[in-house]
């Protein structure tokens, strides 16, 4: 491992989060593997109007992103019960950006898409998340990694790309733009009134890569309003984490929401 990576502490230590974690069980866990991170600049006035007005908008040195992350998800399970097979490995694919709810640093999700069916539903069930039922498939050819994406009732919001590490592991430096877009350690929905909610999440500090990415389909973007500066994106890839979530809590009192 580098000389720059912190020593671990264990993939259930939460002293690196920056607030406490909620004072109930956690409900989830799951591992992400094969990540690749995709940012784009997008001006605030345009985010502004994309996202909810109970969100505020995060930047970093004065500039709003866009986030797309390819990746395959796995060993998922809700807790004190095993896997369901058939429903614990599967792709993913994720179009986020990064905001506020009293002073915590979190994660919005414009749209999440996953190839399986039970995954989705219970992920708008418990989560209240934009979830959609795709097409997809991941594919590891040495180094590289194969990813396509196809949502079933949309067929022109697509994605493929392939992508790979290009430099050493490394742990983000304090105050990097790099720290800023992972070291998040919840994301926000809206109630059915249109209130923030907040999820908890845990995991290690980040262990991430420079990577090198070829975009041969991508209308994720487009295809949901989203009108990015360029396009040609900031690239990261991450090998795996281990993730607990916590269950939704108003942010402001840390109530569990029913």
């Amino acid at each position: 491992m580098e000389e720059n990576l912190k020593l671990k502490k264990g993939p259930w230590d939460d002293s690196h989060r920056p607030w406490p974690l909620p004072n109930i069980p956690w409900t989830m866990r799951q591992t992400w593997s094969d990540l690749l991170f995709a940012h784009y600049p997008i001006e605030f006035d345009i985010l502004r109007q994309l996202v909810p007005e109970a969100l505020d908008l995060d930047t970093y040195k004065g500039t709003c992103w866009i986030g797309v992350v390819p990746f395959r998800m796995s060993g998922v399970r809700l807790r004190g019960l095993p896997p369901v097979p058939g429903a614990d490995l599967f792709p993913e694919l994720n179009v986020r950006t990064y905001v506020t709810v009293d002073d915590k640093a979190g994660v919005y999700f414009f749209s999440l898409d996953a190839a399986n069916r039970l995954a989705v539903m219970a992920a708008k069930t418990l989560y209240n998340l934009p979830y959609w039922f795709a097409d997809m498939e991941i594919r590891n050819r040495g180094t590289t990694i194969e990813f396509e994406s196809k949502r079933r009732n949309d067929s022109g919001i697509n994605f493929a790309c392939s992508y790979q590490p290009i430099s050493k592991p490394f742990q983000a430096d304090q105050g990097s733009f790099e720290e800023w877009m992972v070291e998040r350690y919840c994301f926000y929905t809206l109630n059915a009134s249109g209130v923030p909610l907040r999820c908890d999440i845990l995991h290690e500090p980040w262990i991430l890569q420079q990577a090198e990415a070829e975009f041969s389909k991508n209308r994720l973007l487009s295809e949901q309003g989203i009108i990015i500066e360029k396009a040609s994106p900031i690239l990261h890839y991450a090998k795996s984490i281990a993730v607990r979530a916590w269950p939704l809590v108003h942010p402001f009192t840390n109530r569990l929401h029913i």
